[in-house]
């Protein structure tokens, strides 16, 4: 049976409903048997105290204990016709909170605590010893956004929207790299008394018509005429970020690869280079300068490929 609950919690008859609060928390805090495992006294005294707050954080319950209508346990005190007799505890046999034996499970009145704050601390012990879970962390929630390869470099803002209709405003950040994931605070599933779970957005940057990625490197081909090849030249390079001017040496064959520093995509933080793979062309419509120049060049300086 439990005793007088004021004695129990420490505090005066008069102590307010706000000094019954904070005394129960701080005992509860300190009696809690997740924090005290195995420690049989120190459960049975969470379990007064409980059973106590119970009482005294009820104003009606409150009430009609300092009236006299119900003991500490809870049960209605009847006078006459042989004594009292017990009856009407909503906690089942000893007033635990917890319901019978004392187990966890039941229900008590927590009026008034922030129970977010006080099991928030024996929130992984608690749910291995079945105690109920009183506020839960929202889910986080995972989506793909595919990106192109200038927004990846360049940084960007693009809009995504979710199963259940939502749509987020996505920050790209300039040199952004594939497979990096964005993480949004408080944008994923609503928790239980605590706060929402985070959306995690994975960057998936899209096939490129021109460029093909080699982790922080960019590759692509580079059409040049055959006098610029013969003769070298300044030719333009289209870049993710704009077209750039660069120098094709004389006698440049198709295959020769020229590199452009820092031009490339970004991996683990760094950028790459973009590397130009020449590739001689000779002009779709028949060029007759042009066929006279190969016919004297077979003539008179014959040389055979590869030798």
């Amino acid at each position: 049976m439990a005793g007088d609950p004021y004695k129990e919690l420490g505090v005066s008859k008069g102590a307010s409903a706000d000094e019954v609060k904070k005394a129960y928390r701080k005992l509860a805090k300190e009696l809690h048997p997740d924090k005290n495992p195995g420690d049989k006294i120190t459960e049975d005294k969470f379990k007064r105290v409980t059973a106590a707050f119970d009482i005294l954080g009820d104003k009606d319950k409150r009430a009609k204990y300092d009236a006299g209508q119900i003991d500490g346990d809870g049960n209605e005190q009847f006078r006459g016709f042989g004594g009292g007799r017990p009856g009407g505890n909503p906690f089942g046999q000893g007033g635990n909170p917890f319901g019978q034996g004392g187990g966890p499970g039941g229900r008590a009145n927590f009026e008034g605590v922030d129970l977010d704050d006080l099991f928030g601390m024996f929130g992984g012990a608690g749910r291995q010893r079945g105690a109920r879970d009183f506020t839960a962390r929202g889910q986080d929630v995972k989506a793909t956004l595919d990106v192109s390869l200038e927004d990846a470099i360049a940084g960007a803002t693009r809009r995504i929207q979710f199963s259940d209709g939502r749509t987020l405003d996505v920050t790209i950040p300039k040199g952004a790299s594939d497979g990096q994931t964005i993480r949004l605070r408080g944008q994923g599933a609503p928790g239980r008394g605590a706060e929402n779970g985070d959306a995690l957005i994975e960057l998936k940057i899209e096939t490129h018509p021109i460029y093909r990625r080699e982790g922080a490197d960019l590759t692509m081909d580079l059409p040049i005429s055959v006098p610029d090849a013969v003769l070298g030249a300044k030719v333009r390079v289209p870049t993710p970020e704009g077209a750039v001017q660069m120098t094709v040496p004389a006698g440049s064959n198709s295959g020769k690869v020229l590199r452009l520093k820092g031009r490339g995509a970004f991996a683990q933080g760094r950028r790459g280079d973009l590397l130009a793979r020449l590739v001689v062309t000779l002009p779709d419509a028949p060029d007759e300068a042009l066929t006279r120049f190969a016919e004297d060049w077979r003539a008179n300086r014959p040389y055979t490929p590869g030798r």
